[in-house]
């Protein structure tokens, strides 16, 4: 079975996002970017599958500029991963868009299951995994939390708010990841170094005719407002009449 595995390349998560002095957007200029972490985790199940001999072959694919063929794609192949694709484009793709780009890919190459990360820490969007399932009319296992394969269909353990809740998805599939499914591992010095000799085919969004046009606009982006400084009170009662004043007590 081939698992495809969607990537992103994002800022860096310890990186304090600072927003351009117009309040167009986040600035991206010379700071560490790396992949989404909720896709390290579709790497590490992808892999962890292909150990199992669940698997035989993993595609990893990004959508971005040249620099993710380094910042994400060596990356997940260092972690395992077989080959890659990378879609190149300086525009921002939006999640429909991506998903569209994504169908294109998965007709292409057949998975038997497309593993991606249930969200990007940039946009926060948590649609691309849903609209990938729809497009293809595959069924989908969203914010998995374990993954099994049983012949010809797939077990998502998935995260909801009354507790756990196991779907049976018949494949092909797609699962988007949660935080607790697994902990992906590091890609080591000598790893990268083989990862380099793992083909890359590079493609351009024209190769798969989707239109990319961005439906949406952004007006404003503001940094989120400066916590105010505390105050000090000297007893109980003090406190009380505080909170009161506020409308807590």
């Amino acid at each position: 079975m081939k698992v495809l595995v969607p990537v992103k390349r994002v800022l860096d998560y310890n990186v304090k996002p600072r927003v351009k002095a117009d309040g167009t957007g986040v600035d991206l200029a010379n700071v560490k970017m790396s992949m989404n972490p909720f896709d390290e985790i579709a790497i590490e199940e992808a892999v962890r599958l292909k150990e199992k001999g669940a698997a035989t072959e993993i595609v990893v694919v990004t959508i971005g500029v040249a620099k993710a063929e380094t910042d994400v794609l060596l990356t997940a192949r260092a972690m395992g991963a077989d080959r890659g694709i990378l879609i190149q484009t300086d525009d921002e793709v939006e999640p429909l868009a991506v998903a569209k780009l994504l169908a294109k890919v998965a007709e292409e190459e057949q998975p038997g299951l497309i593993i991606l990360g249930k969200q990007a820490i940039d946009d926060d969007s948590n649609q691309t995994g849903q609209m990938l399932a729809a497009l293809l009319g595959w069924a989908q296992g969203t914010f998995a939390s374990k993954v099994e394969i049983a012949g010809d269909r797939v077990h998502v353990t998935r995260e909801i708010d009354g507790g756990l809740e196991t779907v049976d998805l018949k494949m092909p599939a797609i699962v988007t990841t949660d935080l607790r499914l697994n902990e992906p591992r590091y890609a080591t010095l000598p790893n990268i170094m083989k990862a380099k000799t793992k083909p890359v085919a590079k493609k351009t969004v024209a190769d798969y005719g989707v239109d990319v046009t961005p439906r949406l606009k952004t007006l404003k982006v503001v940094e989120p407002a400066k916590r105010q400084a505390g105050i000090k009170v000297g007893s109980v009662d003090e406190l009380v009449e505080k909170l009161k004043g506020m409308g807590v007590a």
